[in-house]
């Protein structure tokens, strides 16, 4: 498994969400809406569209990114269901959302995509929710400098 080649992250996920740390595949990042506890992985071998795109090892390594993080979130959030899914059609390039569900969350049991208005993150709700991450570290995860710039705060 290489590391970014051609990589570069959709516009809208970069004006959407947080660059938290990258496991050796995929590069993690959380969604910038607090009502949700809700990651998104995205694969950096290049521009991806389709989960075919990748090779067959990195599909292995991918979903076993994918459940690692889904263990760890549901494990720091206690949710009620995890929601993992991918779409692509508003945003094309390949990647995989986890939102921790809760049976009281605004949505339920409804999805999170489309419902009402996003609400961006206080810094202290940001640091509460990120503070919990610390299950991902010293694993698979490697964590940037704005999370922990964060935690630091």
């Amino acid at each position: 498994m290489d590391g970014p080649v051609n990589f570069e992250l959709h516009e809208r996920l970069e004006a959407d969400t947080f660059h938290i740390g990258d496991f050796p595949l995929c590069r993690v990042l959380l969604m910038n809406d607090q009502r949700f506890p809700w990651f998104i992985l995205v694969p950096t071998k290049g521009q991806l569209t389709e989960l075919y795109h990748l090779t067959a090892e990195d599909r292995v390594h991918y979903i076993q990114e994918t459940s690692f993080l889904s263990q760890k979130i549901m494990d720091a959030y206690s949710g009620h269901k995890l929601n993992v899914a991918t779409l692509g059609n508003v945003v094309p390039q390949l990647h995989i959302h986890h939102v921790v569900r809760y049976r009281n969350d605004e949505a339920w049991p409804g999805p999170v995509w489309g419902f009402g208005e996003a609400v961006p993150y206080t810094d202290e709700v940001l640091k509460e929710r990120l503070s919990r991450l610390s299950l991902l570290k010293g694993e698979l995860f490697t964590p940037t400098q704005f999370l922990s710039d964060i935690l630091a705060k």
